[in-house]
């Protein structure tokens, strides 16, 4: 079960609150994209924190990460995460923990215990694709500092539009999610859909204070944006990007959260629960009826 929320964890998250919160993540953008005689000592007191398992990274040697972006979005070996094989299986789409799993009813999905949100506000007004994820499955995955911050592809797809929702930029850490309502929709994010054999689906990259940058393969970056209105692009035709299940879709730069919604009912394996830990590629679910 989800804890619930603490007077310790009202603290922590309000006490960051009154912060001008896109300014201080743009900082962090600028600092960890720069090269300065400290940034090895700041990438070895970092992956010593937070105890970073550097063993199945493509480069394992810390010193060779020239800038602290390049190091917090390393790539792994090709056979560090193996992907979960047929098309009815779902990979998890990236490592971490579980926030929630379960089914979405009536246009809505849990953040908490006690707390849920609405799809329509998740993804930022899109009527039709809410319509047609009312009824069926998701899965919210947080990524701690520690983690893989590449996100990968649950099951094959088409990319049919992105949508980028400006807001607020509060921390998404477990504290957080128990105690701010509705929080994946008032922090700014990047909606991805895509037509799948099962369906529509939906994933939702949501931002956080010090997430300085998301990032699409097909797009480049996305946040920090340009302005502050909801940004819509359709693909179609020859614009149409196709993605096979396991591929690099995104990345963040710096911890947060993605939500998986479903337009079928995903039946979830047995051994997942909210807290579990989860790596990407592995078998999380099916599709089929």
């Amino acid at each position: 079960m989800a804890q619930s929320a603490s007077a310790a964890d009202w603290l922590k998250t309000h006490a960051l609150t009154p912060l001008p919160q896109h300014f201080l993540s743009r900082i962090v953008f600028s600092l960890t994209r720069r090269r300065s005689r400290f940034t090895r000592a700041v990438i070895e007191k970092f992956a010593r924190t937070y105890d970073v398992d550097m063993h199945d990274a493509a480069e394992p040697e810390l010193s060779r990460y020239d800038t602290f972006n390049a190091f917090f979005t390393r790539a792994l070996t090709p056979a560090a995460r193996p992907i979960a094989t047929g098309t009815d299986l779902i990979a998890s789409p990236a490592d971490g923990r579980f926030s929630a799993l379960g089914d979405t009813t009536d246009g809505r999905l849990v953040q908490a215990k006690g707390i849920d949100y609405t799809i329509l506000d998740l993804l930022g007004g899109d009527g039709e694709a809410t319509e047609r994820l009312g009824q069926g499955s998701f899965a919210t995955i947080y990524l701690s500092p520690r983690d893989y911050h590449r996100l990968h592809m649950p099951l094959d797809g088409q990319l049919i539009r992105q949508t980028h929702v400006p807001g607020r930029l509060f921390s998404v850490g477990p504290h957080a999610v128990r105690t701010l309502d509705g929080l994946f929709t008032r922090n700014e994010r990047v909606v991805a859909l895509f037509e799948t054999p099962s369906g529509l689906m939906a994933l939702v990259l949501v931002g956080a204070i010090n997430v300085a940058a998301i990032e699409t393969v097909w797009h480049g970056l996305v946040t920090p944006p340009k302005g502050r209105s909801v940004s819509r692009i359709d693909y179609s035709g020859d614009d149409r990007i196709s993605l096979a299940k396991g591929d690099e879709m995104g990345r963040f730069n710096m911890g947060s959260t993605i939500v998986m919604l479903t337009e079928k009912s995903v039946r979830w394996d047995a051994s997942l629960e909210p807290e579990g830990a989860v790596r990407m590629g592995q078998s999380i679910g099916t599709t089929g009826e």
